[in-house]
């Protein structure tokens, strides 16, 4: 294992107040999952390093959200949160009946494997890939089951038919109405229990982005300048730090995002300190595709400006993001001088949970995409309640830390063509 800096602490405060803006993943459920999220974690992490947290729930219209209270190192912060949630154009993008989605999965397929995308991801990490084909090889092997179960019955059927009336075409049509009815039960009771399974949701988050090949939907597009107008409004108000925080496919969200508020000079001089912080990041998934031309653009000028501190924290132990893959370096959009961001760090799961917790967790990859959220019973310098309730800058924090020594910036898409 690499070694880590140890954690700041005794350090002049810097924040006093803070906003926060979390922009989710892929997610087809109600925000409120991520406050009591940050309340229990919260608290778990606060009684292992030896702090406080407090939590104070809020919701207004068009927005939802929470207020934290820290005292950490001696300091006292307070912290507004806003979840910049897009959970019902998920939702309406999943309903979808059983024979689309096999559609749909067909057409992802094709979309990855016909422009290459999915062997030059496999250079990068094979974790994520196999998750991506987790999806299509369950559709499949539901598909076969069913198949297979209504071949059995359906020919015993038949034969029973047969056997009574000396029939051939009832031995037909016994066989088929089985068949069929055997099938469409079956499926309909595998996605009836995708709650456990994460076929279906896993298809229609992978489909979502490869629709389009890597642009974005203009019902996207919409919510997205929606987000930059609040946070846009929030570095005009007297906060300390507005730190926007990414996670999964919501961390390609917010590099767009930050991209739009720059180029629309809406990053005032003398603001609140503006920071990103992206988490279990699947960004190759969507700029490696032909047409992902706008975040391709939004990644190289992100990559080169000086206002606002990016870190990319990923950890080896989730199989669901690409860990420690730069995100603008193995798209092949890093610029030949100047890059500055991101500061690509390892949450080293391995390390920073007991070996207790690591044998409990090391299997529930779902849970392990989510650990960037929650309490180390081991923390090094990744703690995510002291980044988001702590009396440090994202970039003060982070400010003397050299990056992963395992990180990989060889460039690897096929497609680097960015947007005029």
């Amino acid at each position: 294992m690499e070694k880590h800096d140890a954690p700041p602490s005794h350090t002049t405060q810097e924040v006093r107040r803070r906003r926060v803006f979390y922009i989710p993943g892929y997610d087809p459920i109600h925000p409120r999952r991520y406050r009591e999220l940050y309340r229990k974690e919260g608290a778990a992490q606060a009684a292992i390093s030896g702090y406080q947290i407090g939590l104070i729930g809020r919701q207004g219209p068009g927005t939802y959200g929470w207020q934290v209270t820290g005292r950490i190192d001696g300091a006292e912060t307070e912290a507004e949160f806003d979840v910049l949630f897009w959970s019902d154009i998920v939702r309406d993008s999943m309903d979808l009946n059983i024979a689309q989605t096999y559609l749909l999965m067909a057409r992802t397929a094709w979309t990855y494997v016909s422009s290459g995308a999915l062997w030059r991801l496999m250079r990068l990490r094979k974790g994520p890939v196999i998750a991506a084909l987790y999806p299509v090889g369950m559709l499949i092997l539901q598909l076969v089951l069913a198949l297979l179960l209504g071949h059995i019955l359906g020919f015993t059927a038949a034969f029973v038919a047969g056997h009574l009336t000396l029939m051939s075409e009832a031995m037909v049509v016994g066989y088929w109405v089985v068949l069929c009815l055997t099938v469409i039960v079956l499926l309909k009771w595998f996605r009836k229990i995708d709650n456990k399974l994460y076929v279906y949701y896993l298809m229609h988050d992978y489909a979502y982005s490869a629709r389009l090949k890597g642009a974005n939907s203009p019902e996207l597009e919409a919510r997205m300048a929606l987000f930059a107008d609040q946070i846009a409004e929030a570095l005009n108000s007297d906060v300390d730090e507005v730190l926007v925080i990414g996670h999964s496919s919501g961390a390609h969200l917010g590099v767009s995002i930050l991209a739009d508020l720059l180029r629309a000079g809406h990053v005032p001089d003398g603001g609140p300190e503006l920071a990103f912080l992206s988490l279990g990041q699947v960004v190759p998934m969507v700029s490696f595709l032909p047409d992902a031309h706008r975040l391709r653009r939004d990644l190289h000028e992100l990559s080169a400006q000086s206002l606002i501190a990016w870190v990319d924290v990923t950890a080896p132990g989730d199989g669901c993001a690409f860990a420690l893959c730069d995100p603008v370096a193995v798209s092949g959009v890093a610029p030949e001088t100047g890059k500055r961001w991101p500061l690509v760090l390892s949450a080293a799961f391995t390390k920073t949970l007991s070996p207790a917790r690591w044998k409990e967790l090391r299997w529930r990859f779902f849970r392990l995409h989510f650990q960037y959220l929650c309490a180390f019973d081991r923390p090094g310098d990744y703690d995510y309640f002291q980044i988001t309730a702590g009396p440090l800058t994202l970039g003060h924090r982070y400010k003397d830390r050299r990056p992963s020594a395992s990180r990989i910036e060889t460039p690897v898409s096929k497609y680097t063509g960015m947007a005029p």
